[in-house]
């Protein structure tokens, strides 16, 4: 029995809606012309769930599926898709969208060691408004370390500490640690900036269409 779409439905409507509004993008604009997926470096590594399909999820109001899906963890933000449109659709912002609402939903990610490296990464710049490595490291470590331990993941664990250990040397010989933080100027405008975003960020996900 084929199923019908319900392309106008609330559901599908109220997702569009969200997404669109903290993403920036248009995504009605969108007719499935899949230039983006011709260029997607890592949609063999999703099971070809590429831009385009993510995008019709999204306007066919699949909230669970869009939110928890392999791509939205594995894109590299590399903006192929985003170029070779014809409409100037954004996807890799559209997936920095979907990785907010998957965590404000607390919806367990599908590549954990990303998640980690992403919110240790954001918490490591945002604190002197320029990354500090030997903090993010330390971030990224110590929530890896967690994680691994949760799933019993002790040899992957001794694993991961020799690569980050290998990967510091590297770092430090060639100059690319800094022991003491850098700051930015002006940090109290760039922090006002991060609780607009923030505050803009809720007022738009605890809005009456996205409780729909």
């Amino acid at each position: 029995m084929a199923t019908v779409l319900e392309l106008g439905s609330d559901k599908a409507s109220s997702l569009a809606g969200e997404v669109m509004a903290r993403s920036g993008q248009n995504l009605s604009a969108c007719y499935q012309c899949r230039r983006c997926a011709s260029g997607c470096p890592v949609g063999e590594q999703t099971g070809y769930l590429t831009p385009d399909r993510l995008i019709r999820m999204i306007v066919l109001g699949k909230r669970d599926a869009a939110l928890d899906n392999p791509l939205i963890w594995k894109c590299v933000s590399c903006y192929t898709c985003g170029t070779r449109c014809p409409n100037d659709i954004m996807t890799a912002r559209v997936v920095d969208t979907l990785k907010k609402m998957a965590h404000e939903h607390r919806i367990r990610p599908s590549s954990p060691k990303v998640a980690a490296f992403h919110s240790s990464f954001i918490a490591a710049a945002k604190r002197a408004g320029r990354l500090n490595e030997l903090s993010f490291m330390g971030r990224y470590t110590m929530k890896n370390t967690l994680g691994g331990l949760a799933r019993l993941r002790l040899r992957g664990i001794i694993q991961d500490q020799k690569d980050q250990a290998g990967f510091g040397l590297v770092l430090l010989r060639k100059g690319r640690v800094h022991f003491l933080p850098q700051k930015i100027k002006n940090r109290r405008q760039f922090k006002r900036l991060m609780r607009k975003g923030r505050a803009w960020a809720g007022s738009v996900s605890k809005s009456p269409a996205s409780q729909e």
